[in-house]
């Protein structure tokens, strides 16, 4: 990521941590996407950004491309099982799967996604989908 890219996506990064909304951000993030296209990161949080106001289809795709570049990324695949509920695609279990295996030898990680999945339900409560990943992940 070159340093435009890098500093827009700490910038809209920031933005959203203080509670700005998903749709004042999601703009960000496609131009992150854009300009940095083998950056997970930004394909991670625009798939969650997506999800957040209802473009299931364009998370999905999203979410797949962050899984390509960041196959272990727990965020990724989480993103992607969430994608393919609200699309009612398959495929789901084997996603989560792959983050209780990291969950199992990465511990460190259930802190971060913890705190993703509370913003998540922050965010968009009643989500009945990320309430299905909490549950299944035990998180």
């Amino acid at each position: 990521m070159d340093t435009s890219s890098d500093s827009l996506f700490n910038q809209a990064m920031a933005r959203y941590q203080a509670g700005a909304s998903a749709s004042d951000v999601l703009p960000d993030f496609l131009r992150i996407t854009e300009t940095a296209p083998g950056q997970s990161a930004g394909w991670i949080c625009l798939s969650w950004l997506q999800l957040l106001c209802d473009q299931p289809e364009d998370a999905l795709r999203s979410a797949r491309t962050a899984v390509k570049f960041s196959t272990y990324d727990p965020q990724a695949r989480i993103n992607l099982s969430l994608a393919l509920l609200e699309t009612r695609s398959k495929g789901v279990r084997d996603h989560i799967q792959v983050v209780q295996r990291v969950i199992t030898f990465a511990p460190e990680s259930t802190g971060d996604l913890k705190s993703s999945i509370e913003d998540g339900l922050q965010r968009k409560p009643g989500w009945k989908a990320l309430e299905k990943v909490k549950a299944w992940l035990n998180l």
